[in-house]
């Protein structure tokens, strides 16, 4: 699939999500959260859903946990337009709660055609609701900063930049975690 093919579909999904009704998030949110970046990127973080600043704004990560993810990524050398972000849910949950299981599979079929469109290298799941939406079981704790391969996708856990926020200590665990990821590209790719 080219670029052009690539943007196209990206633009159709994010009308559909625009317009989903298929759970009650949309009711009480300003506008979908679809996802945004590079179409051919090598890495596509995933994280949970849309805060208060996203909500407003339709882009994800533009908060501060967008900062740090920012932050994160000047690290290894990479932009925001290098990679591509999305969550779980695209919809904000009221008073930023955790999404509800049944919002996570109402959003399931656009995340799945958005990695499909994609074709990442790497998937890297922020947090634990994006391990578990991919790697159910998985604790955060015990994986992240670690590879996991599943039939042909290569999964990277790491904390989610929210969580480094409210604990300090998990700030250069997600440093650490996020300088692994170009070593992970560079052999898979060869």
């Amino acid at each position: 699939m080219n670029l052009e093919e690539k943007k196209k579909l990206l633009e159709e999904m994010s009308a559909k999500i625009q317009a989903c009704t298929l759970c009650p998030l949309y009711e009480q949110a300003t506008r979908g959260v679809p996802g945004e970046g590079n179409p051919n990127a090598d890495i596509f973080f995933i994280g949970e859903g849309p805060g208060k600043k996203e909500d407003e704004l339709g882009r994800p990560f533009v908060g501060a946990a967008g900062k740090l993810l920012e932050q994160l990524l000047q690290h290894i050398g990479l932009t925001r337009n290098d990679v591509f972000i999305a969550n779980v849910v695209k919809h904000r949950p009221p008073g930023n709660r955790d999404p509800l299981p049944e919002e996570a599979a109402a959003c399931w079929p656009y995340l799945k055609k958005q990695v499909e469109i994609i074709q990442p290298k790497i998937l890297v799941l922020l947090g634990r609701h994006s391990l578990a939406r991919f790697l159910p079981g998985q604790v955060i704790s015990q994986v992240h900063g670690k590879p996991l391969r599943k039939e042909e996708t290569i999964y990277y856990p790491m904390y989610h930049p929210a969580a480094a926020l409210y604990n300090g200590g998990l700030r250069d665990t997600m440093f650490q975690d996020i300088a692994r990821v170009p070593v992970i590209l560079k052999k898979i790719s060869k």
